[in-house]
């Protein structure tokens, strides 16, 4: 058994989810936060037999797609104003980071 935790930007979680129901993969969804973006992101941790890890993987990697966005970078204070204005930045987000963790027990009460 193999404990998957999928970390997903927000805009891939709906299409992960149903994607996971159809499969009939079960999945522990928690809202997060982080990144370089400080953007939402949705982890996922599903608990699964080790014959089915490679389905799950193939359904995260399909439905979670890089993509590109522009962003502002924070202003800098602390320099002359005419070097801290700041214009939007064309940064590639999305995809999924995963971990596989062995599971020595698992049980359901």
């Amino acid at each position: 058994m193999k404990l998957i935790i999928a970390i997903v930007q927000d805009d891939d979680e709906v299409i992960l989810t149903e994607a996971f129901k159809e499969a009939k993969i079960r999945a522990t969804k928690l809202s997060t936060t982080g990144g370089f973006l400080r953007a939402g992101n949705t982890t996922f941790m599903i608990g699964i037999d080790d014959d089915k890890v490679d389905n799950a993987l193939s359904i995260i990697k399909e439905c979670s797609k890089r993509r590109e966005q522009f962003v502002s970078m924070p202003t800098n204070y602390d320099v002359n104003y005419d070097i801290s204005q700041t214009f939007p930045v064309q940064v590639e987000v999305g995809g999924a980071t995963v971990f596989i963790l062995p599971v020595d027990q698992f049980l359901q009460f």
